[in-house]
């Protein structure tokens, strides 16, 4: 998934890449239980460059406006190819509760 930070908030699109449907588990899971967490890793060939973090937090989906377009702004600022094509579909956002990581140095 693609994703930006935006202070403890982690912030992800359903963008236009093709998908089967629009009704999209991960947008089911939220709803029914927005309690989540995120594993970020970091692999490498070279195992000393290994890291990896975990993210608890609390999600909700955004469709409305105006906290829609304010909230994608994180991506269109990491993401060249967002800058074109905006994300248009419902947005992720998680309050982040809990950090936890790890790294091999």
């Amino acid at each position: 998934m693609t994703f930006a930070l935006d202070g403890d908030t982690l912030v992800s699109a359903i963008d236009q890449k093709p998908k089967r449907t629009h009704d999209l588990q991960r947008l089911r899971n939220i709803a029914a239980n927005p309690a989540v967490t995120v594993l970020i890793d970091h692999y490498d060939d070279e195992w000393s460059q290994l890291w990896w973090v975990r993210l608890d937090g609390t999600a909700r989906i955004v469709q409305a406006e105006p906290t829609r377009s304010a909230a994608v702004r994180p991506l269109v600022d990491k993401y060249p190819q967002y800058r074109e094509a905006p994300p248009a579909g419902p947005l992720v956002l998680v309050q982040i509760t809990m950090w936890t990581w790890w790294s091999a140095t």
